[in-house]
């Protein structure tokens, strides 16, 4: 059974969030370290200031060598040791294996041996349409991690969870803008977490939002007063 929101009476239903796990850094922020990846077969690169950590063949290889130091190359930059070379240039890549891309195409040369992937910053999807996510925080409040929750976006439509009833609904996004509802909901009464991020969430879906994406792949809904809703790729 469905029902039209009542989106600004939810509120009244809301309970205390409990605190969730910090992430290793806050969602919408540059990453503390460079990061690459390619595939067949499958390898990481993990660049600081002080090292480079190399780990391929699906983690049978592994090379950490102190960082050489960046230098300029066309389009980009390389860094070189005796057995771990890296080519970074700016330029938009797939990793093969999802619609997700990145800033940046990379190749390594790994014991002699040469690897093509990506890295940097994820860039954002090129639409909406066919792109899923899962929430991170609303409100400000990290969701509960027992409450699974959900986005999708298909055509001119939207539904998931927020933590408690599925909902749909159409949607418009332009100019930055996302545009959602009305949105139908099922009446089920949750307890605790569930009822307070959904409550939250249709609040801020009640009028226009900002729509932006963080350094890190998250998309960002920003209400006029300052209210979010972050929420991570689900590939």
């Amino acid at each position: 059974m469905t029902r039209i929101l009542p989106l600004l009476a939810l509120p009244a239903l809301a309970a205390c969030v409990p605190a969730a796990d910090a992430p290793p850094q806050s969602p919408g922020e540059a990453p503390a370290a460079y990061m690459a990846l390619g595939t067949e077969p499958g390898w990481t690169l993990e660049i600081t200031p002080d090292r480079l950590n190399y780990d391929g063949d699906y983690g049978a290889t592994k090379i950490m060598v102190p960082n050489p130091g960046a230098k300029p190359s066309l389009n980009g930059r390389t860094y070189v040791s005796d057995r771990l070379s890296v080519v970074i240039k700016t330029a938009p890549c797939s990793d093969g294996m999802s619609d997700r891309r990145y800033a940046d195409t990379v190749r390594v040369v790994a014991d002699g041996k040469t690897l093509n992937g990506c890295g940097g910053a994820i860039l954002p999807p090129e639409t909406l349409a066919g792109s899923n996510w899962t929430f991170v925080s609303i409100g400000g409040d990290a969701v509960a991690a027992d409450r699974p929750t959900s986005l999708q976006f298909d055509g001119t439509r939207l539904s998931g969870s927020a933590g408690c009833n599925r909902f749909s609904g159409g949607y418009s996004a332009a100019d930055g803008t996302l545009t959602a509802g009305p949105l139908m909901a099922t009446k089920m009464a949750c307890p605790g977490a569930g009822m307070t991020q959904e409550a939250a969430f249709f609040k801020l879906m009640a009028a226009p939002v900002s729509l932006t994406f963080g350094e890190d792949g998250t998309l960002i809904l920003t209400g006029s007063a300052g209210q979010t809703a972050v929420l991570r790729r689900a590939i």
